[in-house]
């Protein structure tokens, strides 16, 4: 068994900038940990660690493009540093997670959660890695990739200074916006980085409906439906809200109103 003798050299890698300062600032007093850099999506924290070859990383699973499995699978898993898996997973991923003895921050995260999480890692550092490490990380990947699909619950999101959970089902209407997207749930809007079409193949698909290019809405959401021009509607929700329609996804939408 060795000891540490120098600094556990620590790589952060979320795609929220707001995440990785909270795990930064949870790490500042911890004088055996050194922070060599921050990673705010996957083809980052591919070359990050290729090239400064960290001790632990605080990974984030859910990125858009390169997500953290896929960090894993560029890496190999042989090569890869200890892993502190950053996630806002359902509950079937979680439990993969835990019967692997894989160890994960769920957003959003304590004090206590990523100080209980750093001791393990600290703890596998000191075992040099073992070849056990890799072979749980390896059924935690199978198990996870292999589940039958799972669509989101939730969605971490960024608000003023914290980072809180909104419950898909809250959800009336998803607004594009760039590269990043708008949620509309109730009388509050919240801003995400995604594009809608990434955020899109994540939603259930009986219970969110693409009605424009620029929209999705909750299809529970919906009062009635107004004909325009050309095939348009107008939508009109309980909540009040009125989103445009176009025709390519009338049909689509009709036969899920009459489910």
């Amino acid at each position: 068994m060795q000891t540490i003798k120098t600094k556990i050299r620590t790589l952060i890698v979320d795609d929220m900038r707001l995440a990785r300062e909270h795990i930064r600032q949870y790490l500042a007093d911890d004088a055996e940990i050194e922070i060599i850099g921050e990673c705010a999506n996957g083809r980052e924290a591919i070359k990050a660690i290729n090239n400064e070859r960290p001790n632990l990383v605080f990974l984030d699973v859910q990125m858009p493009g390169v997500d953290g499995f896929n960090v894993i699978e560029k890496i190999g898993i042989e090569r890869m540093p200890t892993i502190v898996f950053v996630t806002a997973f359902d509950e079937f991923a979680l439990k993969a997670f835990d019967a692997n003895a894989t160890d994960y921050l769920l957003k959003p995260f304590d004090e206590e959660r990523i100080t209980r999480a750093v001791a393990r890692a600290k703890r596998e550092i000191k075992l040099n890695h073992s070849s056990d490490f890799d072979e749980r990380l390896r059924r935690v990947i199978q198990e996870v990739r292999t589940a039958p699909p799972k669509y989101l619950k939730r969605l971490a999101v960024k608000n003023a200074s914290h980072i809180f959970i909104l419950q898909t089902d809250e959800i009336d209407w998803i607004g594009a916006a760039g590269n990043y997207v708008e949620l509309h749930a109730g009388r509050e809007t919240h801003l995400i980085r995604e594009r809608l079409s990434q955020l899109e193949q994540k939603l259930d698909p009986e219970k969110f409906a693409r009605v424009h290019r620029s929209t999705i809405v909750r299809v529970d959401r919906i009062k009635m439906l107004h004909p325009l021009f050309n095939g348009d509607h107008l939508i009109v929700l309980h909540t009040g809200a009125k989103l445009n329609a176009s025709r390519t996804y009338h049909e689509k939408l009709l036969s899920l109103l009459s489910e």
